[in-house]
């Protein structure tokens, strides 16, 4: 009786399998891989790297109309919005804090960039 009970269960377990079909879809049009610059993204240039006194600089091929620095908890250290944008800036801080920070560029033409900073105690 168990046999023809486990034998029937196996007919209906090994009935229910199906085999998996695997699709790939290939593109015909290659990805670029320099896609973002294509895009109109300007190139932005944070110095020095890691930040060891109170200021850096930022350059941008764009001009740069805000800037933004927030703690890696969302806490705003530094924020300024310029009247006259140029495409380098100079970032002062008062007694800027060992850590990681985020770096919130925004252009002239409404771009949005965000760039990692590190900054040390000075030596």
């Amino acid at each position: 009786m168990k046999k023809s009970l486990l034998s029937f269960l196996f007919i209906i377990f090994a009935s229910g399998l199906q085999a998996q079909k695997d699709t790939v879809n290939v593109s015909p049009y290659p990805v670029q891989k320099n896609a973002l610059a294509d895009a109109g993204v300007a190139s932005i240039s944070i110095y020095p790297v890691p930040i060891r006194e109170n200021y850096f600089t930022i350059r941008s091929e764009k001009t740069i109309s805000n800037v933004r620095i927030t703690n890696i908890i969302g806490q705003d250290i530094f924020k300024e919005k310029y009247n006259n944008p140029e495409p380098i800036t100079k970032i002062i801080l008062d007694n800027p804090k060992r850590g990681m920070y985020l770096v919130t560029i925004i252009l002239d033409d409404g771009t949005r960039v965000v760039k990692k900073i590190m900054i040390e105690q000075a030596e």
